[in-house]
């Protein structure tokens, strides 16, 4: 389950949990991912318009809990696509030790 703290616009659809940029402009994107009693190898990758651009990895086997964090500056037009997708491994407990954020920077 999610928990939306801020979405000013309602650009974020948390039914499809995919960002939909309001305007043209450059955008700043963050995530930091938490896998907890997994011993697996998760890979996070940051998708816009349905292709990766970042990714982030945690893949200790000798801890309990590890973060992947990654962050980015988009060039965005609007309505563009920006979400999370779980590339390899698996969350135990779902998204529910993660964030997400995005805003605009600069309208252009």
């Amino acid at each position: 389950i999610y928990q939306v703290l801020v979405n000013i616009g309602n650009h974020f659809d948390l039914a499809s949990s995919i960002f939909v940029a309001p305007r043209k402009g450059i955008y700043s994107f963050s995530f930091h991912v938490v896998k907890v009693y997994n011993r697996q190898t998760i890979q996070v990758s940051l998708m816009q318009n349905g292709y990766p651009v970042i990714s982030a990895f945690a893949g200790d086997q000798d801890v309990t809990r590890e973060a992947a964090s990654n962050g980015v500056l988009l060039h965005m037009e609007r309505e563009d696509k920006v979400h999370l997708k779980l590339e390899r491994g698996n969350l135990m407990g779902g998204w529910k030790y993660s964030t997400f954020s995005g805003f605009l920077v600069f309208p252009l």
